[in-house]
């Protein structure tokens, strides 16, 4: 029997939009690493009206359906805020789930090329959902479990569809794990370079305190905004995805591994954990309603492990020693708290001295993603 043609279809409507949301739920059935996301945050995440990301960017989203299916999803990306700090002419591709077939992947390629170039964008990158801030890069090796809190997952046959069509590597993103019961990091060294931190530089810590998230989102700003903006790619977030963001990780953050450092009155660091609730998504099938809840809150006292999401010192005060502290705090809380292992990511490929921290401290370089770049013109 003759394959039928694949159709690029614009989502142009909400109902589409829950087909792309949903559309993984079937791709994915029977993987067994595969994490559903809640469909409601997800819906909200793409919608423009609710996600402040879109208040500097659009995008198109494209399915490809064969025989009435969706067989493949993509999403174009135009972020100005992107073109306003690096003024270079950069779209990005993301949203992409495919069934192993190169025709329908090629399609879709071209359908988010053209979209771009159409807006000047004379290179498309990704995958980003939705930015660098997101869910960033393509999952091309540690295959070998579920992905930790706020990182992407997919099958092996993704990178053959997207070399295969003519992308090649822009940087490769590392996440590294620790395991926290088996590995004693190099205390004696912690604990003098902690000491350094506090007592030639009066470094204090506190922890987050997510009842005053305001507050501390105020702290937290300027942090992230500096101690990033030197790195590949960095994008700012505006105030409003800070706020965004801090009502989304207020639920997920671990206060008791969560910190700010400072020097006098000044905010010089903060170190945000977030404890892995994907352990707690993969039995939710995608919704709260109407017995999620019970679920939740049954396996959310079983989490074995945390995510190091940020660990930011300000670049004028990096050489004192206020990561050591960050880590030698860490360490001990997460001991005392019952985790067993701790994944540190993304890392940049180059960025060599939080490399080699991570490595002193028993950080195992345990999956790699990729991302690509292609010129949007042929």
């Amino acid at each position: 029997m003759a394959v039928s043609e694949v159709q690029i279809v614009p989502v142009t409507s909400r109902r589409e939009l829950k087909d792309v949301v949903m559309f993984p739920f079937s791709l994915y059935r029977g993987d067994p690493n595969w994490v559903p996301p809640l469909i409601s945050e997800r819906m909200e995440h793409y919608d423009p009206q609710r996600n402040p990301f879109f208040e500097h960017a659009e995008m198109q989203l494209f399915r490809a359906v064969r025989d009435g299916q969706t067989v493949g999803t993509i999403g174009a990306i135009a972020d100005e805020m992107h073109i306003k700090t690096w003024n270079e002419p950069v779209g990005f591709w993301g949203v992409f789930e495919c069934i192993d077939d190169a025709e329908v992947a090629a399609k879709l390629f071209d359908a988010a090329r053209e979209w771009l170039a159409a807006r000047g964008r004379e290179v498309m990158r990704g995958p980003m959902n939705l930015n660098i801030n997101d869910e960033c890069g393509l999952l091309i090796e540690g295959f070998d479990g579920p992905p930790v809190i706020m990182m992407p997952y997919n099958p092996p046959y993704y990178q053959q569809l997207v070399e295969g069509y003519g992308f090649t590597k822009a940087k490769d993103l590392y996440a590294y794990k620790v395991n926290i019961r088996e590995h004693d990091p190099n205390m004696d060294r912690l604990q003098r370079v902690a000491r350094i931190a506090q007592e030639r530089y009066y470094v204090w810590t506190r922890k987050l305190e997510l009842k005053h998230v305001d507050r501390e989102v105020e702290l937290i700003k300027p942090i992230y905004r500096k101690a990033w903006e030197k790195n590949w790619g960095a994008v700012p977030l505006t105030d409003a995805e800070f706020d965004y963001l801090a009502e989304a990780l207020k639920v997920v953050a671990d206060p008791d591994l969560s910190y700010l450092a400072f020097i006098g009155d000044e905010a010089v660091g903060c170190f945000l954990t977030l404890a892995d609730y994907h352990q707690v998504l993969k039995h939710l099938g995608g919704k709260l309603f109407p017995f999620g809840w019970a679920k939740f809150l049954w396996y959310r006292r079983k989490i074995m492990g945390v995510r190091v999401l940020i660990m930011g010192v300000l670049e004028e005060h990096r050489i004192k020693g206020i990561e050591a502290l960050f880590f030698l705090t860490g360490w001990k809380e997460a001991l005392r708290k019952g985790y067993e292992w701790a994944e540190m990511s993304w890392i940049l490929e180059d960025n060599f001295k939080v490399i080699r921290d991570i490595e002193s401290m028993g950080g195992v370089h345990y999956r790699t993603y990729r991302m690509y770049d292609i010129p949007t013109k042929r």
